[in-house]
């Protein structure tokens, strides 16, 4: 694996589209103003500054997740404080590629 996708959190190749098929949950860790600007259907909005702080939420919800943001840059961050916790996430990278 190289070392920006491992930086990133971007980890093997996974079809996240899959993932999301079979009940991953999708979140959008972009600022609201963004996410209300435009989002992918039925994401949920987490901004990455308040991801620490939602992550027994995030636990709660007892499925993989998938992230995204605007680059894929603050979505890898989102990835590795969750994996970190012990979740399985997965760095989705922009959230255009799900709407």
């Amino acid at each position: 694996m190289s070392f920006l996708r491992k930086l990133f959190g971007l980890g093997p190749k996974v079809n996240h589209h899959e993932l999301i098929a079979n009940g991953a949950v999708l979140i959008d860790v972009r600022t609201p103003a963004e996410f209300a600007q435009g989002n992918a259907k039925g994401s949920k909005n987490i901004p990455l500054d308040t991801i620490d702080s939602k992550v027994k939420k995030i636990e709660q919800l007892n499925k993989p997740i998938v992230l995204c943001c605007r680059s894929g840059m603050r979505s890898g961050q989102a990835t590795a404080i969750l994996k970190r916790h012990g979740i399985e996430a997965y760095n989705g990278g922009t959230w255009n590629k799900f709407s």
